[in-house]
């Protein structure tokens, strides 16, 4: 009889030997094998440790949440959202390094994360969340398509990988936003606001 993995998704704060080591072993097989999460060699523990602590300040201060599927209790997926830095971004958020281990690839885990960080940031108060991939990806893009992403944006041959150029594709999800929020998109009024000098 076949047993079927147990998954689960976990929202650290904290981290103990046991999850340093396995999200560095996750991230430097990803990056074994030429993943687009934004390393270009395969970093050493120290690297991963100080990424990861980063992410958890972040997360214990209200400004991101890292998901981790387990995979029989091991890390084997994840990625992170992060709230905008100013005042007037708080309420976006940019999903990062999303990425599964090679040896758990085949079992939905990319989705799953990505799924559970979509409703995390909802319930945070995230109005819209956005995201990039590098152009070569399409499957990582086609996942983000199916879950409800749309490209806004394109910088065209803006990733450097060696001698290397791709594209930067930008995407967004609205997540929906509170009742008395007032939509005002790009009129030339309201604070900050200025008129065109001439006309087109």
């Amino acid at each position: 009889m076949t047993v079927s993995p147990r998954i689960e998704i976990h929202w650290p704060a904290t981290a103990d030997e046991r999850l340093r080591a396995g999200v560095h072993r996750m991230i430097h097989s990803v990056v074994q094998l030429d993943g687009a999460v934004g390393w270009l060699t395969p970093p050493d523990r120290a690297e991963t440790d100080r990424w990861l602590d980063e992410a958890l300040d972040r997360v214990r201060a209200g400004d991101a949440a890292l998901a981790l599927a387990l995979l029989d209790g091991e890390v084997a997926a994840g990625g992170l959202w992060r709230r905008g830095a100013t005042d007037v971004f708080r309420h976006q958020a940019e999903v990062q390094k999303v990425m599964a281990h090679p040896m758990a690839r085949g079992l939905g885990l990319g989705r799953r994360v990505v799924e559970a960080l979509i409703d995390d940031a909802r319930s945070n108060g995230v109005e819209v969340l956005t995201l990039g991939a590098r152009g070569n990806n399409h499957g990582a893009i086609e996942l983000y398509e199916r879950l409800g992403f749309r490209e806004w944006g394109r910088l065209p041959n803006a990733i450097e990988v060696g001698d290397e150029r791709y594209d930067d594709v930008k995407m967004f999800l609205d997540l929906g936003r509170p009742p008395h929020v007032i939509l005002r998109g790009s009129p030339p009024d309201g604070p900050g606001s200025s008129p065109r000098r001439r006309r087109p």
